[in-house]
């Protein structure tokens, strides 16, 4: 199953930018379950400098330096993807058969098992997702009871986030607090995401920010908009003695073939597509454009 994205970032700034320091994440990463086929990336205006590194979560990372004069700043990224479901599937069915109980989970998490090292940059709280609140947790603890499979628990617990919460669009943005996602019971699919993550690290389970992409499909008789698709967000759980899982809250699912990956990281700033630093003053605009297509139904525009 082969994707193909095009994924456009764009900044429109009140006054001129005479300089500028950026980084860019638009280049999907390799995984047991994707393959990057090709990618390539376009700026305007003109690059003075680009270098490129991976960082501590695996992510692309492009640093690009900018000296020309401009009033806005446009990344394209253009990515051909291969997803693995069958891969997938496979996982799926042996982290749940290898799945073992909250309490057991704590008390493999509380010690310092080699396999497990690794996972605990994702327990405390960062920069995007601060501690939870005691009712916060509370709300957890309502799938998570000591002696219930953790596979189990994570499955309801994201039923009842789809369930309890509504998807509204405006209401929020990525700064928007944990604690006003829970109170309207509202979002988007980055809220969900952190708002999950923060209820379970505050019960002492592993828990990184997924960013990517989904395919959306078109009613039956319609044709497909080129543009009209969005990023995506969704959570993964790390089950000790078994490994990550990811749920998707927004759409009540386990990701399997209409998930793209680009990156993960302990909240959306560790995978913001676009940051950096600039030489201005006034106020700026960033607008988004996505498209994700299955390869035998490419659109050109």
């Amino acid at each position: 199953m082969i994707y193909t994205i095009y994924h456009k970032t764009e900044f429109d700034y009140e006054s001129i930018v005479t300089f500028s320091h950026n980084i860019a994440r638009l280049k999907p990463k390799n995984t047991r379950f994707q393959k990057l086929l090709s990618f390539s990336m376009q700026t305007e205006p003109t690059v003075y400098e680009q270098s490129d590194f991976v960082d501590i979560f695996g992510n692309y990372n492009s640093h690009i330096l900018i000296r020309e004069a401009h009033k806005s700043l446009a990344l394209t990224g253009h990515s051909k993807v291969e997803i693995f479901p069958d891969r997938l599937a496979t996982h799926i069915a042996d982290v749940r058969s290898k799945s073992v109980t909250y309490a057991h989970a704590q008390e493999i998490l509380s010690g310092f098992a080699c396999n497990d090292t690794s996972v605990k940059l994702f327990m405390p709280e960062s920069e995007f997702i601060p501690k939870a609140s005691k009712r916060i947790q509370e709300y957890a603890l309502e799938s998570f009871s000591p002696y219930r499979d953790l596979f189990e628990a994570a499955y309801e617990f994201m039923n009842r986030i789809y369930a309890d919460f509504k998807f509204v669009s405006g209401f929020s943005d990525v700064m928007t607090p944990i604690e006003d996602i829970f109170d309207a019971k509202q979002g988007v699919c980055q809220d969900f995401t952190q708002f999950a993550i923060a209820a379970l690290r505050s019960i002492g389970l592993p828990a990184r920010y997924m960013s990517g992409y989904i395919e959306t499909i078109p009613k039956e008789g319609e044709k497909k908009l080129f543009g009209v698709d969005a990023s995506h967000a969704w959570f993964a759980l790390y089950i000790p003695n078994a490994g990550w899982i990811g749920l998707d809250p927004t759409n009540n699912v386990i990701p399997t073939s209409q998930h793209i990956l680009l990156g993960s990281g302990r909240d959306y700033n560790d995978i913001s597509p676009l940051k950096g630093v600039v030489f201005s003053s006034g106020k700026s605009d960033l607008s988004i454009m996505v498209d994700v297509r299955r390869e035998d139904s490419i659109f050109y525009s």
